[in-house]
């Protein structure tokens, strides 16, 4: 496609800061991206001031409540906008023909459906759902290399390799020379916390990451590491490294976004500001650069940037995640959805945070794995593992 053609975009989960920030960056540049579709589950306000801002043709919402109140709000704006109801809604705007680019960015494992429907359509996937990938991390690169689809990723981390790596190189393959890949980790709000005080903490407080804003799950995943177990997860699927290529490394600062080791000793690393518009911009506009609105880096002011390793033993769900890489098959789906029912449970006061990884680490214990072959395989393994965390909450 010319750089100067218009890209039609999609992006599920609109109402995320994902989404925001990626239509802040389309607004940009009205020359180069037109909004064909958004989607969402519930939030039928904000859907349907964004509906109206971009004159959006068509609006999907997973939840036909939502949906229809949707339909009624818009109608009362004159919006010129169909609404498409139910969760099959999100997959027919995610293959729609006058789109190019679908960003990717549904929480959690319903947003599997809706990005393997983008990658069957062949279009350009840019990816901010990391659980799509955990969960059915062979069967999504599968289709992608069969449907000629482009992946970009769309993770400050894996953006950041990505970015590192030879100009030829295409995700789901192995890039030459690259000894290992370094994924960067703040930390979290409780990077320096004891025991005694992770028993303590808040929904509130572990909300409240100290460099990055974003939505209330991937936040706690954040503050448990977990996050970073998910992403050790990605790197190996979307870079064709295994898994003692990769390495997590603690930055503070968040101004390094992660780095590649060559195996000639060359260290590349990329940073910037820590700001999600970067690599939604990179990743709409790529292999060109278009402007983001995110502020330049000031080297200076920042002053130095530090790193260290991840302490395993007080946050031992990076160790389980890692675990799961090596086994690979439906561990790493098993792990995900064991910890989507614990982290919902302590947000919802159902749940000590300390006791998050604990409750990850028993489904893992009595979880069967097995081959990724199909979708019924990716869901009965997310379903098992449901039904065993949500047991062990009654316990």
């Amino acid at each position: 496609m010319s750089t100067r053609e218009v890209q039609g975009v999609a992006i599920l989960g609109s109402t995320g800061s994902v989404g925001e920030n990626t239509l802040d960056v389309v607004a940009r540049h009205p020359d180069r991206f037109r909004v064909v579709a958004l989607g969402a589950h519930r939030n039928v306000e904000k859907l349907a001031e964004q509906c109206q801002r971009f004159s959006v043709p068509y609006a999907a919402m997973a939840d036909t409540a939502a949906a229809a109140r949707l339909e009624s709000q818009l109608r009362s704006l004159r919006a010129p906008t169909r609404v498409i109801a139910g969760a099959d809604g999100l997959e027919e705007i995610a293959r729609h023909p006058e789109v190019h680019s679908v960003m990717a960015a549904i929480v959690g494992a319903a947003g599997l459906p809706s990005t393997l429907a983008a990658a069957r359509a062949g279009k350009r996937l840019l990816l901010a759902n990391k659980e799509s990938l955990v969960m059915a991390g062979p069967l999504l690169m599968r289709t992608v290399r069969e449907s000629n689809a482009v992946l970009l990723p769309i993770d400050s981390e894996h953006n950041a390799v990505f970015q590192c790596l030879p100009h030829t190189a295409r995700t789901g393959e192995a890039p030459p020379g690259v000894r290992k890949i370094l994924l960067t980790a703040s930390g979290g709000p409780f990077i320096d916390a004891d025991r005694a005080r992770l028993d303590r903490v808040t929904p509130a407080e572990a909300c409240a990451h100290p460099n990055w804003v974003m939505g209330r799950k991937i936040s706690v995943d954040s503050a448990t590491l977990m996050n970073k177990g998910l992403e050790f997860i990605e790197a190996c699927l979307l870079f064709g490294v295994s898994p003692h290529q990769v390495e997590v490394v603690i930055h503070r600062e968040s101004i390094v976004h992660s780095l590649v080791e060559y195996v000639d000793g060359s260290v590349l690393a990329q940073l910037g500001a820590p700001d999600m518009r970067t690599p939604i911009a990179h990743a709409l506009a790529w292999p060109d650069r278009v402007t983001s609105g995110v502020q330049s880096l000031d080297l200076i002011k920042v002053g130095s940037l530090r790193f260290e390793a991840p302490d395993l033993r007080r946050f031992p769900a990076l160790a389980l995640a890692q675990e799961a890489a090596r086994a690979g098959g439906s561990r790493p789906a098993s792990l995900n959805a064991a910890n989507e029912v614990a982290v919902s449970a302590f947000l919802e006061g159902g749940l000590n945070f300390a006791r998050i990884p604990s409750v990850i680490e028993s489904v893992m214990a009595t979880t069967s794995g097995g081959e990724i072959r199909d979708l019924q395989d990716v869901l009965a393994a997310d379903a098992e593992a449901r039904a065993r965390a949500t047991a062990l909450m009654r316990v």
